[in-house]
């Protein structure tokens, strides 16, 4: 592979080595790296999921990030802690103002809670090498926050990303330019990469593909057609291309939909259902009516009990709404049509999507839309300036409603 076309970045990649524990290690005054901690999204559920593991505690006892409390061995030893997600995104925030230090905010690219990518071209007579750069980084995040992280370099995203999962987990701080691609990624199997989950490694072994190096001998144009655009980049990847950008606004992008859902703590019966798909399309309108947009299909998830299993996924194309209670009576009819008639449920989600700006779409004047707008509008107006909680419908008060219980959780675990 020429290479010479290809552009020459210096990117780090950096993770905090099992964020939420280690957060929560040293609010207790505990070394993240020796102490065993488990934060559980909610003690009081012995299925709750175990968010985060100590290093320790996932060396010791083999607990990973998916493992349900109920797993925890009864180790005196171990330290069950609560999650704290305000205290988490509240430490990611004052990593990326250090990381502001060393370089622009265009240049800062932050892919997770616990993640973010720095690119750090020509600061070179500021800091020194990437590798200097990197050294500084990874002792400041140390000496500021008590928390250790990885650090993988690269020529673009994708090399600093897999060479930090590969490598820097295991020695701090690892890299990995073009020329290293075969030497240091093509070994690995393709489940360990970036980018390639169960779904397309299982594709994948059926062509006779192990290896990362066995992707960058395999013909593009049978990639291609078997995989399409996700083939063929699944080809550069092997060689260690990547052309994403490395400096801009990466969180702009263009909304394609609005949807919510959620998994239920308990078993829910077809009577209660429809509060919880009301609770959903009022938070899902509400956010298209901020974007001023619209959308013509609606689509309903359902999941069943996991005793039962199974569910069903529709949708349905209707005229041009933001409004709550349209969205809400499609959902109710896909439900009444296609739900089994006597399983239990634990999942639900709703969105609206093939969306319009309200300016472009023609109002039916045979509906009173203008009406049934404002009535959004003034919902909004009045839980922007008082709360998502300042006004709610009626059933969200029941023992089936989720918004109130939702407003006090952060990425679906209480702050």
């Amino acid at each position: 592979m020429d290479y010479s076309t290809y552009p020459r970045n210096n990117i780090l990649c950096i993770d905090m080595r099992s964020f939420y524990a280690s957060v929560e290690a040293v609010k207790l005054g505990l070394d993240p790296m020796t102490t065993m901690l488990a934060v559980v999204g909610d003690p009081n559920r012995s299925g709750s999921i175990v968010l985060a593991a100590s290093p320790a505690l996932k060396k010791k006892h083999g607990i990973s990030n998916v493992s349900r409390y109920f797993e925890l061995p009864n180790d005196p030893e171990i330290h069950i802690v609560k999650a704290h997600m305000a205290d988490y995104i509240n430490v990611s925030m004052n990593i990326t103002r250090l990381l502001n230090k060393y370089a622009p905010l265009e240049a800062i690219h932050q892919y997770s809670v616990d993640e973010v990518w720095v690119t750090v071209n020509g600061l070179e007579k500021l800091f020194g090498t990437p590798l200097e750069i990197a050294n500084m980084i990874k002792e400041d995040i140390l000496d500021n926050f008590g928390i250790t992280c990885s650090i993988g370099i690269g020529d673009n995203k994708f090399l600093a990303k897999v060479v930090m999962d590969l490598h820097a987990k295991k020695v701090g701080i690892a890299e990995c330019r073009y020329e290293d691609v075969q030497d240091k990624l093509w070994p690995f199997p393709i489940e360990d990469i970036w980018g390639i989950g169960n779904r397309m490694k299982r594709n994948l072994n059926r062509m006779g593909i192990v290896t990362l190096g066995q992707i960058a001998r395999y013909d593009l144009k049978s990639l291609k057609k078997r995989f399409g655009v996700m083939g063929e980049q699944l080809y550069w990847h092997s060689w260690g291309i990547d052309l994403s950008p490395v400096i801009g606004n990466f969180t702009q992008s263009e909304q394609k939909s609005f949807g919510h859902g959620i998994t239920l703590l308990r078993d829910y019966s077809a009577n209660e259902i429809g509060t919880v798909i009301l609770d959903l399309c009022e938070e899902a309108c509400r956010r298209a009516r901020e974007s001023k947009v619209a959308g013509r299909t609606i689509h309903l998830s359902i999941g069943y009990a996991r005793e039962i299993g199974g569910g069903f996924s529709r949708s349905i194309t209707v005229d041009y709404t933001n409004v709550t209670i349209d969205m809400y009576k499609e959902c109710m009819n896909l439900f009444h049509k296609f739900y089994d008639g006597h399983s239990n449920i634990r999942r639900v989600s709703v969105s609206i999507t093939n969306l319009m700006s309200v300016d472009s779409i023609q109002l039916n004047l045979f509906e009173d839309t203008a009406k049934k707008n404002d009535i959004g509008n003034v919902m909004d107006q009045i839980r922007s300036k008082y709360g998502s909680t300042a006004i709610l419908r009626a059933s969200s008060y029941t023992d089936a409603g989720i918004t109130i219980d939702r407003s006090k959780k952060i990425g679906g675990h209480y702050a």
